[in-house]
């Protein structure tokens, strides 16, 4: 499969292999299955509050490897000597309205002002919960790079984020973050867009980050595709993969992976540790909230995959862990 070069029809990006990408024609019945599911889809417990020791910050890793998970796919990943921040989301909800839409579940355990000093902003797409204006708008005059998909650049600036520190990059780009950083933007399954009529005017990326010592995949949103074996023979083996393990359903099963999957493409890209992200923060999907990683750890045994599974906001170096911070949550 070619890792490099996305291609377009019209002003239209196209994945890498034929996708149902459940659009209009999908409607009814994505509905009807929401209609109908007696899920807990929301926590009937309100989780957290979460808080962050960003003292933990002033000592660099032990293992130059250490990750904080803010929520979804909000990554704050120490790597090699470096702060890179994936898919900044702290807004209340995933929506282009600031009263409707998927509402966390819990806090940002961090504020913004908080972060340490960042090397990079990592942007895989334009969807809302990847892609957040309020966010976006804290790093306004901020001297940050921003590294983001083909397109995604218009909404940067717009926002106040100077074009001299936006990089986009297309399938196999790769871009350096300071001296020894390596970024990769690889291909992924998915589609994008922020509103009806510009669906997939914008791309949607993966990417490889490699430093001197480590060398991790964040998965960002994707459906299974053969990708995942052509980039685990082209960049890894990894570390660390990052793979959306939550927001699955029937008529999407093109575009988003659930643990199955996930857990499959993590093999594939020959990982040695898998965290699993996009989960446990909004609800997207007619799915109950905590069964995306009680299913991943059960495929995680069947299949002996090491699972790193950090509480939200502590900074974990990783290795194989499994905080089971849901658990005390559950209703049944």
């Amino acid at each position: 499969m070619n890792l490099k070069g996305s291609v377009k029809k019209g002003n239209k990006f196209q994945n890498p292999i034929p996708t149902d990408e459940a659009g209009f024609g999908k409607m009814i019945p994505i509905l009807r299955e929401y209609i109908n599911n007696k899920a807990e889809n929301v926590p009937l417990k309100t989780l957290g509050p979460f808080k962050t020791d960003v003292s933990i910050y002033n000592t660099p890793p032990e293992s130059g490897l250490r990750v904080t998970w803010v929520g979804h796919s909000s990554l704050l990943i120490e790597i090699d000597g470096k702060h890179i921040l994936t898919d900044p989301v702290w807004g209340e909800r995933a929506s282009f309205l600031s009263f409707m839409g998927p509402k966390r579940f819990f806090e940002p355990p961090i504020a913004l002002a908080d972060l340490p000093p960042l090397d990079a902003v990592i942007l895989s797409h334009d969807h809302y919960d990847h892609l957040d204006k309020g966010t976006i708008k804290f790093f306004a005059g901020k001297d940050i790079p921003f590294f983001c998909s083909v397109g995604v650049k218009q909404y940067l600036t717009k926002w106040g984020i100077s074009k001299y520190f936006i990089t986009e990059m297309d399938w196999g780009d790769s871009q350096m973050i300071g001296q020894d950083l390596t970024l990769t933007a690889t291909p992924a399954r998915h589609f994008s867009g922020r509103g009806i009529i510009n669906r997939n005017e914008t791309l949607w990326s993966s990417f490889v980050i490699k430093g001197p010592k480590h060398n991790i995949f964040f998965g960002a949103d994707s459906g299974w595709f053969p990708g995942f074996e052509a980039i685990g023979e082209a960049y890894g083996p990894f570390d660390l993969t990052m793979l959306e393990i939550g927001a699955y359903g029937t008529h999407w099963a093109d575009i988003h992976m659930g643990p199955d999957n996930a857990s499959n493409a993590h093999i594939a890209l020959k990982g040695k540790i898998m965290m699993p992200i996009h989960w446990g923060t909004f609800n997207l999907a007619p799915h109950a909230w905590y069964e995306p990683i009680e299913r991943l750890v059960q495929f995680g045994k069947d299949k002996k995959i090491k699972l790193f599974i950090p509480k939200p906001g502590e900074p974990t170096e990783v290795k194989e862990y499994n905080s089971g911070w849901w658990q005390p949550y559950l209703s049944h």
